[in-house]
């Protein structure tokens, strides 16, 4: 089967910047990754999307822009079509071999219970600045019919792991603002959904503590001592108890319990409720995983998969280790998903969202 050319662009929700990749693929089992690239925000673009999260609290109309969210919207446009034209010339890329453009855009509120979830960004802008295809808005459909919208990567990360010859059943863990799961068998469809915090509580942390956007290689956190109490507290929250297919808004966990802490003890101890909400999690699977695979921010902390390997008692690689760009994952899956989209294959499924059978999704805009 003839394999497309596509480039996937990820605004994850740690805000950091956008990640860019090249995949070549028939949307099923063959794939070949290229390069990858990150364009990073500067503090008015954090700024801006943190103003958009926080108006849209009030969203009833996923389509809806008012105020501080049309100028964010407007952002995430131009800081993609510069993030793609400059991957384009960096790497020598012919914009005629690309075939599609898997846009995720920034979620700034994600409501399941409510079949809501809105991402900011507008595909038709973005190809028409590009004067490429854009397959975009790719979790509306699974949410409108009953689905959690999320995660989306299962079926990339299905995908990699079976051609990284992984020992089956392994668990592909995603460390960006919120974790998320994919649980690969040895036969079947994944298993997939969000754990609970990854990166989110800790950079909160650090923004308001030292003006920092993030615990850079855990190096608070390792100077810094678990609270108990605070830890139980956290870990107290009613979503670990609820079956899988589940999902998570970024904010949906308060930093309450840290609050009267020190920075390095608040660190360590939102550190470590990432680690055991990972834990947690095992206890939601269909059989014990061989291995873990650890990709996005987190896996850059060492304090961090420290935990994990604590908290887990299992082996946990990163995903550098396995011969994957991990910092690129998210960005592939999108180049992927923008495939299976234009074939009309699922997107998401019963046990990755919850939704009642496989379901396509997305749009496309041509330039």
């Amino acid at each position: 089967m003839t394999l497309l050319r596509a480039l996937g662009l990820m605004s994850g929700t740690s805000m950091d910047g956008i990640d860019v990749a090249l995949v070549e693929t028939d949307g099923g089992s063959r794939a070949l990754c290229g390069p990858a690239s990150f364009a990073p925000y500067d503090d008015a673009d954090r700024a801006l999307l943190r103003a958009a999260i926080a108006a849209a609290v009030s969203l009833e109309e996923r389509a809806a822009r008012p105020g501080v969210l049309a100028q964010a919207e407007a952002m995430i446009d131009a800081r993609h079509a510069s993030a793609v034209e400059g991957f384009l010339r960096a790497h020598a890329i012919d914009r005629a071999s690309v075939d599609v453009v898997g846009f995720h855009g920034q979620t700034v509120l994600h409501r399941p219970e409510r079949r809501l979830t809105v991402q900011i960004g507008d595909g038709a802008a973005l190809a028409r600045a590009l004067g490429l295809s854009v397959a975009w808005d790719m979790r509306a459909a699974d949410v409108a019919a009953g689905g959690q919208g999320a995660p989306l990567v299962p079926v990339w990360h299905k995908a990699l792991a079976e051609a990284a010859g992984l020992p089956l059943p392994a668990l592909v863990l995603n460390l960006g603002g919120v974790g998320n799961v994919t649980f690969v068998p040895e036969a079947g469809d994944p298993v997939a959904f969000d754990t609970g915090p990854a990166n989110a509580l800790i950079d909160d942390l650090m923004l308001e503590r030292a003006g920092v956007a993030m615990d850079a290689d855990g190096a608070s956190a390792a100077q810094g001592r678990v609270d108990p109490g605070a830890l139980a507290a956290l870990l107290s929250h009613p979503y670990f108890a609820q079956p899988a297919p589940k999902s998570l808004d970024r904010n949906a966990f308060s930093r309450a319990p840290v609050a009267r802490l020190s920075t390095p003890d608040a660190a360590a101890t939102l550190t470590a409720f990432t680690a055991h909400s990972v834990a947690r999690a095992l206890g939601h699977l269909p059989a014990a995983p061989r291995v873990v695979i650890v990709c996005g921010g987190g896996a850059r902390n060492p304090t961090l998969m420290g935990a994990l390997a604590a908290a887990l008692g299992l082996p946990v690689r990163s995903a550098d280790a396995v011969g994957w760009n991990g910092d690129a994952v998210e960005a592939q899956a999108f180049a992927y998903l923008a495939v299976r989209a234009l074939k009309g294959l699922p997107l998401t499924f019963p046990g990755t969202t919850g939704v009642e059978r496989p379901m396509t999704g997305g749009r496309l805009s041509r330039p």
